[in-house]
């Protein structure tokens, strides 16, 4: 049985469509929950909110869109997957599962997780 890849996934494995990262402009809930989250990081002031991480670009489209909105827009995975050799995603390369993959999936569980569906998507090829 085909392994059945989220409806916007990350060229990491990531699932966008439930991202919050890139739920900020569209819904109010999430947005506060980043907004709160910004805050405790400390990259928006105390009276700073959505419209500052709407101004900056402070959340993402997804790998392919637009990379000036963009959580992250030098990953290295999006870099090699996308820009280099023109995938949608890893799992899609004959070098998969490469070092730069195998320590993104080290960083936290759901990238673990990412990585283990990428995994089951490249043995349904």
């Amino acid at each position: 049985m085909e392994e059945k890849q989220p409806e916007m996934m990350a060229v990491c494995g990531l699932d966008c469509g439930t991202c919050d990262i890139r739920l900020v402009p569209t819904n109010p809930e999430v947005a506060q929950r980043v907004v709160a989250w910004f805050h405790q990081m400390g990259w928006l002031e105390e009276d700073e909110g959505i419209v500052e991480i709407i101004e900056r670009g402070m959340y993402c489209q997804g790998c392919r869109e637009d990379r000036s909105v963009h959580w992250s827009p030098d990953c290295p995975l999006l870099i090699c997957c996308v820009d280099e050799k023109g995938l949608e995603h890893c799992a899609q390369c004959e070098d998969f599962a490469c070092e730069k993959l195998e320590a993104f999936a080290e960083e936290s569980k759901s990238h673990q997780e990412a990585v283990e569906q990428l995994r089951r998507i490249a043995a349904t090829g």
